[in-house]
């Protein structure tokens, strides 16, 4: 546990609470900060995120918020098992095991997130998301924050089966956070990117994390969507004539390499057509084709087009 003193933002972003929820726990419970630097606000010291830990712990585990509050007030390391009953000692076991997500080396904003995500909190998801999106940017948030819990709850759902609920609520949590980044970032110039999955393809969150670093990145787009048949992608090709296509492909299933080619030999052929995601084999791809292998890369081409467009209009 770090030395330094959390705001509450930090706090609640490591616990995977809404900082609602900690002013509540001060205002009712006494569970607040307790360092004080004269001119600015309190701050959490360690001790205060253990009591805070235990509060969180306890009210997951169905204890009501008082008497988790005098467990907390007490801050032992690690409360006794038989005083938990005998019903909460199972839940506190798979607390620590099946239903915990896994985020690999992903620090503790990514495990409070995932904590949020396996109490259906939406209002704790988001919050933190749109702090590290405005904080970190799309990219790193993408690849820092989003990505190990996301695949933590497909690693879980693939082994029980289970939570379902979990990735459909923290999906749309990002959803929205991504659709809020493309609002405050209305491109200036033209729509230069077309956005697409390929045909049968439903999985669109990728898509839409490369859509709100577009954004974030002034590079203008169209975003088609999941399932995107080939006459219906020709067809907004020969439409709107992008200077690049991303066509997303999430699982071996949907990633037909007749669609690539198909773009390749539309009338109005983009200047660059990239095959996104883990669906694509690299050696099963047109000539012709990039298949970028993470999000920086993706908007880093797509800016660099943009800007050799912008170049030759400007010459």
């Amino acid at each position: 546990m770090a030395d330094e003193a959390l705001s509450a933002g930090a706090v609640a972003r490591r616990l995977g609470v809404a900082v609602t929820t900690l002013r509540t726990w001060h205002q009712r419970y006494g569970l607040g900060p307790s360092e004080h630097v004269p001119g600015h606000h309190r701050r959490y010291t360690p001790a205060d995120l253990a009591r805070l830990e235990i509060m969180r712990r306890l009210t997951a585990e169905g204890v009501t918020p008082a008497e988790a509050a005098r467990w907390a007030q007490q801050a032992p390391a690690v409360l006794p098992p038989e005083r938990l009953g005998p019903r909460r000692r199972v839940s506190a076991a798979r607390d620590g095991g099946g239903t915990t997500i896994p985020v690999g080396r992903a620090g503790p904003v990514a495990r409070g997130v995932a904590r949020a995500a396996m109490r259906l909190d939406a209002v704790a998801i988001g919050e933190t998301v749109a702090h590290a999106l405005t904080t970190d940017g799309v990219v790193p948030t993408w690849d820092g924050l989003l990505r190990p819990v996301l695949a933590g709850i497909g690693e879980r759902h693939a082994a029980t089966g289970e939570f379902i609920e979990v990735e459909h609520l923290m999906s749309r949590c990002v959803s929205e956070a991504f659709a809020a980044v493309a609002r405050a970032h209305p491109a200036a110039g033209p729509a230069r990117m077309l956005l697409a999955c390929a045909d049968e393809e439903q999985h669109t969150l990728p898509l839409e994390a490369l859509a709100a670093a577009l954004a974030e990145a002034g590079v203008g787009y169209r975003m088609l969507g999941a399932r995107v048949p080939v006459a219906a992608l020709l067809e907004a090709v020969d439409r709107t004539g992008p200077a690049a296509v991303v066509l997303w492909s999430h699982t071996r299933l949907t990633a037909d390499p007749a669609q690539l080619t198909a773009v390749l030999a539309a009338p109005r052929r983009p200047l660059l057509v990239l095959a996104a995601g883990p669906g694509w084999r690299a050696d099963t791809l047109p000539a012709g084709v990039v298949r970028p292998v993470h999000l920086g890369e993706a908007v880093s081409l797509a800016v660099a087009v943009r800007d050799s467009l912008d170049q030759s209009t400007a010459g």
